[in-house]
């Protein structure tokens, strides 16, 4: 393997959990808390005197009923996985000749698909990072698009989105973050389409990324394709305790009023951060915000010397090192970072 290639492979997997360090005021890392509400840990620890067996297949199977009534799918619709990421994973199964991957955008779905030697075309936006459909080459047979896109927090038009499907294509829209979206937003989720795939994840809002919870929204075919070869007992008992508990009415009405938490956060930090002169990618609808800002890459060092975390950008395609990502956190936290940049810039 040459130097640029070792390179690039570390880019691709460099996630903001290395960013932080134990006592950090962490902004790197997109997780909602320090670990999942009461209630859910609640449900979980009465799911613990299950573990002396095997995850159950009616178990399975309710919680794929759950996910389907969620998103007005049918359950042979639903795929239950080991975090959102594992998704990616799966892609190579169903045997593109070219995908695209639109850009930038998580580096995942570019490292899977080409550590299975599959060719990879990125398709680099520029800013404002709005998407153009023109970019993306005819002879894709599969696209990879997140919404909201992470790290620029765009929201593209479903409309848009579904306008890069086409026949003989897989598009892949990945909604990691889609939950944390104040009101209906986007989302392709409940919208039952040929050679459609959306991946979902349950580990940002409910802080459960030591869990590993997620799920894959698509056509009993392609699904069948996807798992193709998957171990036996691919998910643990509380992993599907949790997909279900996280798909409830309850819980769907807490993710809620989750997004409206963030959405008035993000609106506080935005204008606190441009009262910073920092340039601030938008219009912002995730639960992150990316930031230009000369020098970016020194910044994040010395605000790394203050304990705080902050995660860098030019390791995602299109980016360069003036760069910066930052979750939305609360006023408290905000204060920190806000008082730390006053004497970093």
């Amino acid at each position: 393997m040459s130097d640029t290639t070792a390179d690039t492979d570390a880019f691709l997997r460099h996630h903001g959990d290395v960013e932080v360090e134990s006592g950090f005021v962490d902004f790197a890392v997109n997780v909602r808390g320090d670990g999942p509400p009461e209630w859910l840990r609640n449900r979980l620890a009465t799911a613990l005197g299950s573990l002396g067996s095997y995850p159950s297949a009616s178990a399975e199977h309710a919680a794929r009923e759950q996910v389907a009534a969620h998103h007005g799918r049918s359950p042979d619709e639903v795929l239950l996985l080991s975090g959102g990421a594992e998704g990616f994973s799966m892609l190579p199964r169903l045997e593109p000749q070219l995908a695209a991957t639109i850009h930038p955008s998580f580096t995942e779905p570019d490292w899977a698909l080409e550590q299975a030697r599959i060719p990879v075309h990125r398709v680099i936006l520029p800013p404002p990072f709005v998407l153009d459909a023109s970019l993306v080459p005819d002879a894709a047979d599969m696209v990879i698009i997140g919404n909201p896109t992470n790290p620029t927090s765009v929201l593209h038009p479903r409309e848009a989105v579904l306008n890069l499907h086409r026949p003989g294509r897989m598009l892949v829209i990945d909604e990691a973050f889609a939950d944390a979206v104040l009101g209906v937003g986007e989302s392709a989720a409940s919208q039952s389409t040929a050679d459609v795939l959306v991946l979902r994840s349950l580990t940002k809002t409910w802080a459960l990324a030591g869990l590993r919870c997620g799920y894959a929204l698509g056509h009993p075919d392609v699904l069948a394709r996807m798992q193709h070869g998957r171990a036996h007992w691919p998910l643990g008992s509380l992993q599907i305790e949790a997909i279900r508990a996280c798909t409830e009415p309850f819980a769907v009405d807490q993710a809620r009023a989750e997004s409206e938490r963030i959405d008035r956060e993000r609106t506080e930090m935005i204008d606190r951060l441009a009262g910073q002169g920092l340039e601030i990618a938008g219009p912002a609808r995730a639960p992150f915000l990316l930031l230009r800002v000369e020098g970016a890459d020194l910044v994040r060092v010395r605000l790394r010397a203050m304990g705080i975390a902050v995660r860098r950008g030019d390791t995602f395609p299109g980016l360069d090192r003036h760069y910066l990502r930052v979750a939305v956190r609360d006023s408290p936290q905000v204060d920190i970072l806000v008082d730390a940049l006053n004497t970093v810039l």
